[in-house]
């Protein structure tokens, strides 16, 4: 049976280093051809100094045998070569402490989070110069995801830092299992705590109350990207309220807490989700109408009841996974989309979200007002916004921008 992605994986064969790299600076990886996004696939990396190791800071140089930058190395990894510095300036270890310090204090200070959240991304990988490392701050309890070799060495070394910037000192740390594999992360290397971290803990956003369970939740445990557009959608909800796809009650309670309104419904299909948005009522001493079902199947049942309701949101989750699904997850968007935009009343608000970064804004935005046409609505688009300030985009890198959100009135 063939290998998946054959171009993608290195030889094995080391490569000759080239002439002259006696004086460059070790250990070093060259590129062979030019390339300012941090991830460098196989067929871009030329030779490797001998004493350049799986997970080791090394230093870049280009096909011309100039400065680059700097990156960490994982031969065997799909992607062998993350440079996550560009210029002719050296580039160490300490610059990558510097990298968490400089990430902590743009949220601290400039952005200011603190003053309306104990629960933000505090480092967003590539955005932040840290290819492979995510953190979110939950109060008092950091939740990081490790996907890359070079973080995976050096997380030992930034936990105290990172608690020492913010002010916490408990921390879950996971790992995919399949990427754990590719990148050669051993499970066992996990740091150990003294002091593990509780399974769940509160946080506070907007004055709404939530439950995170780190044990139970996607990823790392609760959407803090979606932050701002809760907000945002309490504040223009009104009326009968639908949250389709609405996880652990986020957008919902955003309306009844925020918007005031009386009649707010929640739709996920997974049963642990709704035992915990009922949980998050319960801790903002509220009540909402809660269903566990299947978006698509309940929602056909709705246009077959004629439901109809003032305010609709949709946010389904990642719908298109690799390239290779692309095809099945817009159609999936699509079908989804004309449901519940059949959902909403004339004149009703329609909020409608992508988290696939597979799928650009302009495209999502088509795909939306063209399942509108077709049922016979149009849309009257209000904003298009994405995640919050603590999930930056890095301008080489942007298919980060992953979430997108429309807003918009059915008409």
């Amino acid at each position: 049976m063939p290998r998946p992605y054959p171009s993608r994986y290195p030889s094995n064969a080391p490569k000759p280093p080239p002439p002259g790299s006696e004086t460059w600076v070790r250990p070093w990886a060259q590129m062979k051809y030019f390339s300012y996004h941090p991830a460098i696939f196989p067929n871009m990396v030329g030779a490797i100094s001998s004493d350049a190791g799986a997970g080791d800071l090394v230093n870049v140089y280009d096909k011309e045998g100039q400065p680059f930058g700097a990156g960490f190395l994982n031969p065997k990894a799909r992607v062998p070569l993350r440079v996550i510095h560009h210029g002719l300036t050296p580039f160490g270890e300490a610059d990558l402490d510097a990298r968490l310090v400089q990430a902590v204090r743009l949220r601290k200070e400039t952005l200011k989070l603190d003053a309306t959240t104990d629960a933000y991304r505090v480092i967003h990988s590539d955005a932040d110069g840290i290819s492979g490392l995510i953190v979110d701050r939950y109060d008092d309890t950091l939740s990081i995801l490790v996907t890359t070799l070079g973080v995976w060495r050096r997380i030992r070394r930034w936990l105290p830092l990172l608690h020492q910037e913010l002010g916490t000192s408990q921390h879950v740390i996971q790992t995919d299992p399949d990427i754990s594999l590719i990148e050669s992360m051993r499970i066992s290397d996990v740091p150990e705590v003294d002091d593990p971290a509780p399974k769940t803990v509160r946080i506070r956003e907007n004055d709404v109350r939530f439950a995170v369970n780190f044990e139970d939740g996607h990823k790392t445990g609760f959407f803090c990207d979606q932050r701002d557009n809760r907000l945002k959608f309490g504040q223009l909800a009104k009326g009968r309220v639908l949250d389709l796809c609405t996880y652990t009650g986020g957008f919902a309670l955003a309306a009844k807490l925020i918007g005031k309104c009386e009649d707010v419904t929640g739709v996920d299909l997974d049963e642990k989700a709704i035992a915990q948005a009922k949980q998050n009522a319960n801790l903002n001493q509220t009540k909402l109408n809660w269903t566990q079902g299947d978006a698509f199947g309940w929602s056909r049942q709705m246009i077959k009841n004629g439901e109809l309701w003032d305010t609709v949101v949709l946010d389904p989750p990642k719908l298109i996974h690799h390239r290779d699904t692309q095809e099945e997850g817009i159609f999936k968007y699509r079908d989804l989309n004309g449901l519940a935009i059949q959902l909403v009343k004339r004149g009703g608000l329609f909020v409608t979200c992508s988290c696939s970064g597979l799928i650009s804004t302009e495209e999502f935005e088509e795909l939306v007002m063209g399942v509108a046409h077709r049922h016979g609505r149009k849309l009257q688009i209000l904003d298009r916004t994405g995640p919050g300030l603590d999930h930056p985009v890095m301008s080489n890198c942007p298919e980060s921008r992953y979430l997108k959100v429309i807003w918009s009135i059915v008409v």
